[in-house]
């Protein structure tokens, strides 16, 4: 009997015996740094002519590990792998397919320092941050484990006298996850596992930027014996081998996270028929967001504050959740304003090996670059409150940066910046808010900061996004707890750690017999 689903805690690094811990993991895995993974297609490791690094954002040149190069031709020969493995998990009962994910995630658990210094050293998270996205893993795990046994168990349905029927949910195919690089484990295991545990096989892309995180992942899959070719590695850029994978005529479902023009792209893609293809392939997407905290004069400001700060700028303002936009009645503008400026100088920015230091690096030099000309552009869109500008450091470092008296048309109100800059918005009453909160082609999370049961319920009724927050910050939702996914142009509304999530990767087939 499968005990009751409950969020995984987090590991507490205020007691120095975690501390030293989290010190002995970082020591250790230093010893790993620039090993070279390989491909993973059934039970071949393969390895490609070409290589690439991934580097650690903190300490510029720093080679984290080194990955093959995929090209089409490996591409190829992974779809084909999990097509024929197809055959075989498929069959697979769904309370045996479940126990890997209850497996997985006890290896994950012994694993855990370990896996989050690879994250400290691969993305630049800070220890809390970090061990927040293992645990979020083990939590994917837990939780899509029980929900296919859920959904393997009688399924409600009305009884006729003259049938009995039943209703089974059964996989679609062959799956491409392609993850972020933000959560490389969390959303990486969450979107996985859902795919294989539902009795489809994987064709797995890890973000460039994180691939580490997907080879220790394939180690943790290996360890507790998945059969070959379930999941199967292929690292490389998208460019390389992102259209054979999506547009192949054995594909049968597409699972993304990522920015909205790699989104759209696959979307259209994935929407073409391939000679040889037999169905309409199925795209989950996540796709980002231009997230707004509403923060109404009925209200505590040091906590509107505080959850504004820890939006905006937590794991460097690079979450597609994050905090971009606060939106303050004219009441309180000043007064919240002058709350934001102190808590955002008051945070530490540097390597995060260390941790006491609250923000790390922003990913790579591109994000950097592009930041930077966005905190440019907000100069002269509005009012530079604080940062502005590089920290310092050897890494990819950015300030904190509050851009104030923001029109709510300007390009840093609407366009994702991915990064450390809040714009802030000035406006007349709360109606006027909630007229400006949706005024973005995203709509993923929000939050609203008021003590006022009637706005409150306004805004439940009003606020157009996926994930909605009260008088709390816009960030970390728990699995099971806050179902994860955006409106419009953030995605498909996948609802990722909710009751319907599997149902994306399944097919309900309705069976009927004739009794008498």
């Amino acid at each position: 009997m499968v005990s009751e689903f409950k969020n995984e805690p987090y590991t507490d690094f205020s007691t120095p015996e975690n501390q030293r811990k989290m010190q002995v993991a970082l020591k250790s895995i230093s010893n790993q740094l620039g090993e070279e993974y390989d491909l993973v297609i059934g039970s071949q490791r393969v390895k490609t002519v070409e290589k690439f690094s991934s580097y650690n954002p903190s300490e510029r040149g720093q080679v984290v590990g080194v990955f093959q190069k995929g090209t089409p031709k490996e591409a190829e020969a992974a779809v084909q792998k999990a097509y024929q493995t197809f055959e075989t998990w498929r069959r697979v009962q769904p309370t045996e397919r479940a126990g890997y994910l209850f497996r997985a995630a006890e290896v994950m658990r012994r694993r855990r320092l370990e896996l989050d210094a690879w994250m400290i050293l691969e993305e630049g998270k800070n220890w809390l941050e970090a061990d927040a996205d293992v645990a979020e893993a083990i939590d994917f795990l837990e939780f899509y484990g029980r929900e296919m046994l859920r959904l393997a168990g009688d399924q409600p349905l009305t009884r006729i006298p003259t049938e009995k029927s039943e209703l089974v949910y059964i996989p679609l195919g062959v799956g491409v996850v392609i993850p972020p690089w933000n959560f490389p484990l969390a959303i990486l295991v969450g979107m996985t596992s859902a795919a294989f545990v539902a009795g489809n096989t994987v064709v797995l892309k890890p973000s460039s930027d994180s691939p580490t995180m997907g080879a220790k992942f394939m180690e943790i899959l290996e360890e507790i014996g998945l059969p070959p070719g379930v999941v199967n590695f292929l690292t490389g850029s998208g460019a390389s081998v992102g259209d054979t994978l999506v547009g192949h005529a054995k594909t049968r479902f597409i699972s993304f996270t990522g920015s909205k023009e790699v989104g759209l792209g696959i979307v259209e893609l994935a929407a073409k028929t391939a000679p040889g293809q037999i169905w309409i392939k199925r795209v989950v997407a996540e796709m980002g967001g231009k997230d707004a905290i509403i923060v109404d004069h009925e209200t505590d400001l040091e906590k509107a504050a505080q959850g504004v700060i820890a939006s905006a700028f937590g794991f460097q303002g690079q979450k597609c959740s994050a905090c971009s936009r606060a939106i303050v009645v004219a009441q309180v503008y000043d007064q919240l304003l002058d709350l934001l400026r102190e808590k955002a100088q008051a945070i530490t920015v540097g390597p995060v090996i260390h941790q006491e230091n609250y923000m790390g690096p922003v990913i790579n030099q591109r994000a950097m670059e592009s930041i930077l000309d966005y905190i440019e552009i907000g100069k002269k869109e509005g009012r530079l409150v604080c940062g502005g500008g590089p920290a310092v450091g050897n890494g990819f470092f950015i300030q904190p940066t509050i851009i104030a008296d923001v029109d709510s048309r300007a390009r840093i109100s609407q366009e994702e910046i991915f990064g450390p800059v809040l714009a802030v918005i000035k406006v007349r009453d709360f109606d006027h808010a909630l007229e400006i909160a949706n005024d973005s082609e995203y709509g993923l999370t929000g939050a609203v900061y008021s003590d006022n049961r009637d706005k409150i319920e306004k805004a439940k009724r009003v606020f157009h996004c996926g994930n909605l927050y009260i008088n709390r910050k816009c960030t970390g939702a728990l699995v099971g707890v806050h179902p994860f996914g955006g409106f419009n142009m953030s995605g498909t509304d996948s609802k990722a750690g909710g009751r319907d999530y599997l149902l994306l990767y399944t097919q309900a087939k309705s069976i009927s017999e004739f009794v008498g």
